[in-house]
């Protein structure tokens, strides 16, 4: 009854070993990170960079993050040309999101301090194999009886909901600071009065809309992966915050408004 429900939703599963292992090690590996994050041990970059033995500026750091994943979305227009319009929109969307990621590194985000190489590595391999994955996934799905559900429109719409949402949020954290201040400070406007991490909301709504635009078993994991890791990591950071300013608000949660 559960699985004929959710395949109202998904493309059946395709005959692929490697797409089934990655959606496996995908929602798994993510949602461990993420109890990771909320146990203390955090990924090097951001605000919970330590002192590395290897660092690289923060900056190239997140560039190489992004770009490996940017290519491998712009490549796939060349490798699978002509494959119908959810796959155009599936790739438009991945490309798109990345090189909004890209731009706001060149263009918006202030950074202090460096990233670990091998958190950088980590995080860039993940993005690119998650891309690679994604789309191969989609490719496999060519020829099999579309889902009875069609979220597609739907997803385009969270999609961009998402996208913009996390581009605002991130625009008022780069007001925060002067290009060079190292001084932290509690984000304002937005959502900020409801969640310490708004821009990790928008973007789990923005993968959302990525897994209905895609409805493939790997997109539907993948993003809740992704849901558990942003789990983890905004309650780490919430606590972090509580930790520097006596003055943070209480009813300020972590990742979901009044809830969590």
């Amino acid at each position: 009854m559960v699985i004929s429900t959710i395949l109202n939703f998904i493309y059946p599963p395709p005959p692929s070993l490697f797409t089934t292992a990655m959606s496996a090690m995908s929602a798994a590996s993510l949602a461990n990170a993420g109890l990771s994050e909320a146990r203390g041990v955090h990924l090097q970059y951001s605000k919970f960079t330590l002192t590395p033995n290897k660092k690289v500026p923060s900056r190239t750091g997140m560039l190489v993050l992004y770009s490996p994943a940017f290519l491998a979305g712009l490549a796939s227009f060349f490798f699978f040309p002509d494959e119908g319009l959810r796959f155009l929109i599936l790739r438009s969307a991945v490309s798109l999101h990345f090189f909004k990621r890209i731009l706001e590194v060149l263009c918006v985000h202030k950074f202090s301090g460096g990233m670990g190489v091998d958190s950088m590595v980590v995080i860039s391999l993940s993005y690119f194999l998650s891309t690679v994955t994604l789309i191969y996934s989609q490719h496999l799905s060519q020829g099999l009886p579309e889902p009875p559900v069609n979220l597609l429109y739907p997803g385009v719409a969270l999609f961009l909901v998402g996208i913009a949402g996390n581009l605002y949020h991130h625009i008022l954290l780069s007001r925060l600071r002067q290009e060079g201040d190292r001084e932290y400070k509690i984000p304002k406007g937005g959502l900020f009065g409801r969640v310490i991490c708004p821009h990790y909301l928008f973007e789990v709504i923005e993968f959302v809309g990525i897994s209905f635009i895609s409805q493939t078993v790997y997109s539907c994991s993948w993003t809740l992966g992704i849901f558990f890791y942003f789990l983890g990591r905004s309650y780490a950071t919430r606590r972090w915050y509580t930790s520097k300013f006596e003055d943070f608000p209480e009813d300020v949660k972590s990742l979901l408004p009044f809830i969590f």
